[in-house]
């Protein structure tokens, strides 16, 4: 159990930073009030969790790379504090768009990461 802990816990550090880098990035070059750093991560998250699932990686591995480092990388609690400052906002044309594309786009990529990872 300890080790299992320490594999999720190193993939968690590994994948914070690796968000906290991707959402630098997106600040210094991309001025725009949509969140795409928070859409980019959660799209890719979902095809590279969606790959392991699909090549079948062994469970230790899915501890450090998908609960651990894809689980931090991504971000379901930034969509949501988005999405509820859109709606304050009745900014409904970005909310709607915004939704649709994190979770219709963020399915097609997982089912598209299952299926390549199943090639």
């Amino acid at each position: 159990m300890f080790v299992q802990g320490i594999a999720v816990a190193a993939g968690g550090f590994f994948g914070a930073i690796s968000r906290f880098l991707v959402s630098q990035w997106f600040k210094n070059h991309i001025h725009s009030d949509f969140p795409f750093a928070t859409l980019l991560v959660n799209l890719l998250g979902s095809f590279c969790l969606g790959f392991l699932i699909g090549y079948g990686i062994e469970d230790k591995w899915i501890l450090l790379l998908g609960t651990g480092f894809l689980g931090s990388f991504t971000t379901f609690s930034t969509f949501q504090l988005e999405m509820i400052r859109y709606l304050s906002d009745k900014r409904w044309k970005k909310a709607s768009l915004y939704l649709i594309t994190s979770y219709v786009i963020g399915l097609i990529f997982a089912f598209l990461g299952m299926y390549v990872g199943g090639s």
